[in-house]
């Protein structure tokens, strides 16, 4: 059974930094992309990050870049976000997914979701 579990959320000021991490388990994940989406109350949900397996190939949505940072270990099956000079803006409910596609489909459908964790940034 294929379990995505994601750690790291928080209560933070405007500015400060959180590290998302998301560990998978329950099968070989070589080969699949793995992001970070996110959905804040009344919002679509959307997609923050994304990652290939084994390219530098990295996605972010513009309202993150140069804040955020994807990063992966494949020995631990787990990526990684991690989040500085957070805004208000970037209060949601993260979720971690994994797709076992080509990179040029990341922005398609997931095949497995995390159960989320809630970041919250004050001003």
């Amino acid at each position: 059974q294929v379990q995505l579990v994601e750690s790291g959320g928080g209560l933070v000021q405007a500015g400060a930094s959180l590290r998302l991490s998301c560990e998978a388990s329950g099968r070989t994940f070589s080969g699949y992309n793995m992001a970070w989406f996110r959905q804040s109350p009344g919002k679509e949900r959307e997609l923050v990050s994304a990652i290939a397996w084994s390219t530098p190939d990295t996605y972010y949505i513009d309202s993150v870049k140069d804040r955020f940072t994807i990063s992966r270990d494949n020995t631990k099956n787990t990526v990684y976000l991690q989040m500085d000079r957070l805004k208000p803006e970037d209060t949601a409910m993260y979720y971690c997914a994994t797709q076992s596609t080509s990179w040029r489909n990341f922005k398609g459908l997931y095949d497995y979701w995390g159960q989320g964790t809630q970041v919250t940034v004050s001003s």
